[in-house]
């Protein structure tokens, strides 16, 4: 079956970083994957949580929302429980590439505000994040390098009997299996997040599937890496 958008199974949506998007955050950047389109912004904070003080480590946590205009309907100004649900995700995907040991006594938000919505809003948030996150450690000139390696993540899908990578929404809201796939650029798994939306699907159907995610995370860690390859430039004075 023919895609939405034309694409082959295997192929991401047009993908790009816009580094420093905004002046005022410690790392800036806006994440496209087709029309989904996330603001990540990454801002530290020299206090760590109440149970983790005193201990020499530090935190890193996010926030994710969907801003009204992101979608054909308005969204409220709310956190949903979906909205929660999303961001301890995003949280945990990247303090598993953090050695929080390295951070001091800092703390670290990650928000990641969905400008338009076309489907795979979580993962490009968590792949927009990393980048975020590392500028703003970046930025710290810390003595010890605290990343233990990149994070990326992406959605797959059973849509029409076909396993396809990156869905848009119009695949998304007919797939009869819908999967989400978090990774290091190494290679490990971070999380899986799968639902049969209809018929049950097989373990070879998994495979097909992790491997698929595999091959596009492989991608995306390509893109994050030649970016962060080149240093972000020193914030500015903002007043």
């Amino acid at each position: 079956m023919t895609r939405p958008d034309s694409r082959e199974n295997n192929e991401l949506r047009p993908l790009s970083f816009e580094r420093d998007f905004t002046d005022m955050a410690d790392g800036s950047v806006l994440v496209k994957f087709g029309r989904t389109h996330v603001l990540c912004t990454a801002s530290v904070e020299e206090d760590v949580p109440r149970w983790m003080r005193n201990t020499g480590r530090g935190w890193v946590t996010a926030e994710y929302n969907m801003l009204p205009g992101s979608s054909p309907e308005r969204i409220r100004r709310r956190t949903s429980g979906r909205d929660q649900e999303i961001q301890r995700l995003i949280g945990r995907s990247l303090r598993a590439v953090v050695d929080l040991s390295k951070l001091g006594e800092s703390s670290i938000t990650v928000d990641c505000d969905v400008l338009q919505a076309d489907g795979g809003t979580r993962t490009a948030s968590i792949c927009g994040g990393f980048v975020a996150l590392h500028d703003a450690v970046t930025r710290l000139g810390l003595d010890h390098d605290p990343f233990l390696d990149t994070c990326a993540a992406i959605s797959v899908g059973i849509v029409d009997g076909d396993a396809r990578l990156d869905l848009p929404y119009e695949e998304d809201v007919n797939a009869e299996v819908d999967m989400n796939i978090v990774m290091t650029g190494s290679g490990g798994i971070i999380e899986v997040q799968g639902t049969a939306e209809g018929d049950v699907f097989s373990r070879d159907e998994l495979n097909e599937l992790m491997d698929l995610g595999q091959h596009g995370i492989a991608l995306i860690t390509t893109a994050q890496t030649e970016l962060l390859a080149t240093p972000p430039e020193p914030r500015p004075d903002r007043g």
